[in-house]
């Protein structure tokens, strides 16, 4: 069975270098997206067939209709594989393992990289350490969690992907208040500690269980920041084999062995406190980093990240041997920021360091590829004044993610 027939769902632009790469190494290649993105700039040219959801929602309603759907699509086409390409295809792609019993990640393991209540759960029963949590379910305990912490506390949608959706609380009463705000919603929040930080992320491809390539950044501006402050988004790369990388290394090992990831891409998060040292667990997720993080990486290392995910997915499809990818050891750097401008001129960056442009309306964004770290650093302060003085523009949070 060489020939493979994957079911790629995106509900947001992204994932063409996988869809490219799918197809190249000889799969067909299906998409399932949301009918409001039929005109995007998909690789047509990789993609066999493409099937529209009405709502990219995750209500039972939708969900049950995507099923539906593609009951009727399978009885002349064979799928065995689906690849959710975004985080908020988790679900999809899950449920439609189980009900089509396709092989790959079930709804069990599905929660622990999607639901943050979930997440937090089975990392303390493993003994990683997380911020000190509490589900919104029982009036007693939310109340005895408050009285027996420190504020400021942090009320997150357990569903959300980055920022989207983040209240800080800084008080008892302010925090019922925000409480009694979610209304019929609440069981789907959790509120834990708020303990500042350097918030880490690690980016990373398994099989069999085991990271067999592992990139760590620093966020230098964490997306909550920008998302709450109005900041100009900043991470970099660190290097490959110092104390800190290995730490971050190995608790990520951690995570992704206590949650069961068996092979895929994912993005993870960690912070260590400034109030102890010690690293925590934040969040996950079984794909590739959004906000142009995969485009740093790959500046950084010369490894796309969705490519090689791709030909991660057909040699376990195959059963046959992964070899993953070199790191090429350089370092990179990443700043986006929201632009007053429709279109603004970048060309006024003009350093040699420069890797990537954004092209997106309203959006300033650079990657910066150099040996040299203190020069990324450099040229990402000097770029954020930059930004700041003749660029930036703040917008209010959104109540779903954009990209």
């Amino acid at each position: 069975m060489s020939q493979l027939s994957f079911l790629c769902i995106a509900t947001f632009l992204k994932g063409q270098d996988f869809m490219r790469t799918c197809k190249e190494l000889g799969n067909t290649v299906y998409l399932l997206t949301d009918q409001k993105l039929a005109n995007e700039a998909w690789p047509r040219e990789c993609i066999d067939e493409m099937f529209y959801l009405p709502s990219p929602s995750n209500s039972p309603e939708d969900l049950e209709q995507m099923i539906l759907g593609l009951s009727h699509a399978m009885r002349s086409r064979r799928i065995d594989r689906v690849v959710s390409l975004d985080d908020f295809d988790v679900e999809k792609g899950s449920l439609i393992r189980e009900t089509f019993r396709i092989d790959g990640m079930g709804q069990t393991t599905a929660r622990y990289f999607r639901d943050k209540l979930a997440m937090r759960t089975r990392a303390f029963a493993a003994g990683i350490r997380v911020p000190t949590f509490c589900p919104l379910f029982h009036d007693d305990t939310i109340t005895a969690f408050l009285q027996t912490t420190e504020a400021p506390w942090l009320i997150k949608p357990r569903s959300e992907a980055s920022a989207t959706g983040i209240r800080k609380v800084h008080s008892l009463d302010e925090a019922w208040s925000a409480v009694h705000l979610l209304g019929d919603n609440r069981h789907n929040y959790l509120i834990e500690e708020f303990k500042p930080g350097k918030v880490y992320h690690v980016d990373a491809l398994s099989v069999d269980g085991k990271a067999v390539f592992t990139r760590v950044s620093q966020y230098l501006a964490t997306p909550m920041e920008v998302a709450h402050g109005g900041g100009v988004f900043r991470t970099g790369t660190l290097p490959l084999n110092t104390p800190e990388t290995d730490a971050l290394r190995q608790i990520n090992d951690q995570v992704l062995d206590a949650f069961g990831m068996r092979y895929s891409a994912s993005h993870s998060e960690y912070i260590r406190g400034d109030h102890d040292g010690e690293l925590y667990f934040l969040e996950t997720a079984s794909r590739v980093g959004g906000a142009h993080i995969a485009e740093m990486v790959e500046a950084a290392s010369g490894v796309n990240l969705w490519r090689e995910w791709a030909k991660l997915e057909t040699s376990v499809a195959r059963k046959e041997h992964y070899v993953p990818p070199v790191d090429g050891g350089g370092h990179a750097g990443l700043i986006v920021s929201l632009a007053r401008q429709q279109w603004p001129d970048l060309s006024v960056f003009a350093e040699p360091e420069i890797f990537w442009r954004i092209n997106r309306e309203y959006h300033v964004g650079l990657i910066i590829q150099s040996n040299d770290r203190t020069r990324i650093r450099t040229l990402l302060d000097d770029y954020m004044n930059r930004i700041y003085a003749e660029f930036h523009a703040s917008a209010p949070l959104p109540d779903k993610p954009t990209n």
